[in-house]
């Protein structure tokens, strides 16, 4: 992509025209907030990407039939149950919470995304839902994403939102997102939780391509443990209400929509990977000079879920032979003499083999938050990034004691 277009961050999360949200305590949780809804005041165009697990949970299938249309108007979202593995009474209980949604705001069920995240194998608390939907919807408000992000999360340390500010023809155009996400974080054309909203107004067969794009280059970049959710979900909405001419496939200001959506999800994907369970670094790997695009991915995530890698960054070893041996399992094929590995911005290997470094130097790089690992294999001009963390004694302490 090129990088031609007129943007800004905005400094507080900010609601896209027509939009509304709110995220409440219901008490599906022991503590804090626990649903969140995403509300189009007005007909809207949207697009959604899913988990590929086999184990994909009954929010997922409920919502893949109804993201099909493209015309979804609402999210609804659970945090603390991911009513996954819970059968027949899981799908019925996902059509609830449409159904429950839909009524409150006065829209058809299949106009609404229904997500859930927390334990697998546990029955959702239907009562608890049935009066904490309403009750978020009659809070909706403009000012009301902020929360939402809050009710989505599960074992991260804080809510990961944030909002754009482009410029289509003149016209400014409000792209927000929110991403929750910290363990069993190893996306394949899914995500974790992603939920973005734009005052843009887009045909929906050419916002799905959009959005595909942008996730598979963002959220899909991120590892943490390199495993994929079952209840991993994305969506968009676009309100159409900033008053531009409908976007269509094709047309310059798509590109710089898809450019401006980029950004974001690329920024909120990094708090993402920073926020992973015990994490004390931000891991971004990338790798050079592959001779394919897939070779260049398989390299990368293969090095960003090596949990030698990663135990190495928390350690702060600079043992770029770890570096090597991921690289090397991970199915491409290479002229290994050729191979150049950095580590923030130090050279551990040249041509394949040792250079000599200041060890003391590099190390002391090693305490700060984020660390880059790069690997040239000097074989074609295709590369990959993957963004990561290290592994503390706290990743394994919060997944053993997760459910208990």
């Amino acid at each position: 992509m090129c990088s031609m277009i007129q943007y800004q961050w905005l400094d507080r999360v900010t609601a896209p025209g027509g939009m509304r949200a709110a995220g409440i305590r219901a008490g599906v949780k022991t503590v804090g907030p626990d649903i969140a809804v995403l509300f189009s005041d007005r007909e809207s165009s949207s697009a959604a990407v899913f988990t590929q697990s086999q184990f994909c949970a009954p929010p997922v299938s409920v919502s893949r039939k109804h993201a099909a249309g493209g015309a979804l108007r609402a999210i609804v979202a659970n945090s603390g149950c991911a009513n996954c593995c819970t059968g027949e009474q899981g799908i019925a209980d996902a059509v609830e919470m449409a159904v429950l949604t839909a009524e409150a705001l006065g829209i058809p069920p299949d106009r609404v995304l229904v997500a859930s995240t927390g334990i697998i194998g546990h029955p959702l608390p239907m009562d608890i839902l049935r009066a904490g939907i309403p009750s978020a919807v009659r809070v909706l408000h403009a000012d009301g994403f902020g929360d939402a992000s809050e009710a989505i999360l599960t074992t991260d340390t804080h809510p990961k939102a944030a909002s754009i500010l482009l410029y289509l023809d003149g016209h400014p155009v409000t792209i927000t997102g929110m991403v929750k996400g910290s363990g069993m974080v190893g996306p394949r054309m899914a995500t974790v939780f992603a939920f973005f909203a734009t005052d843009a107004g887009i045909e929906a067969a050419a916002l799905q391509d959009i959005f595909a794009r942008v996730i598979d280059c963002s959220i899909n970049r991120v590892t943490v443990d390199g495993d994929t959710s079952t209840n991993d979900t994305a969506c968009i909405l676009a309100s159409g209400a900033a008053g531009i001419p409908r976007i269509k496939a094709g047309d310059p200001a798509a590109l710089i929509f898809e450019e401006g959506l980029t950004l974001l999800a690329q920024r909120l994907a990094r708090s993402l990977a920073r926020d992973g369970e015990g994490a004390n670094h931000l891991l971004t790997v990338r790798v050079r000079g592959a001779r394919s695009e897939s070779d260049a991915d398989a390299i990368a995530m293969t090095i960003a879920n090596s949990p030698l890698v990663k135990t190495a960054i928390f350690g702060r070893d600079p043992n770029w032979g770890r570096i090597a041996m991921a690289a090397g399992r991970a199915g491409v094929e290479f002229d290994q003499a050729k191979v150049d590995i950095r580590l923030n911005g130090f050279d551990m290997a040249i041509d394949g083999g040792r250079v000599e470094f200041d060890e003391k130097a590099v190390q002391d790089t090693l305490s700060q938050d984020e660390i880059t690992i790069e690997v040239d294999l000097k074989q074609g001009s295709a590369e990959a990034v993957a963004w990561t963390c290290d592994f503390s004694y706290d990743y394994v302490k919060i997944n053993a004691e997760y459910h208990t």
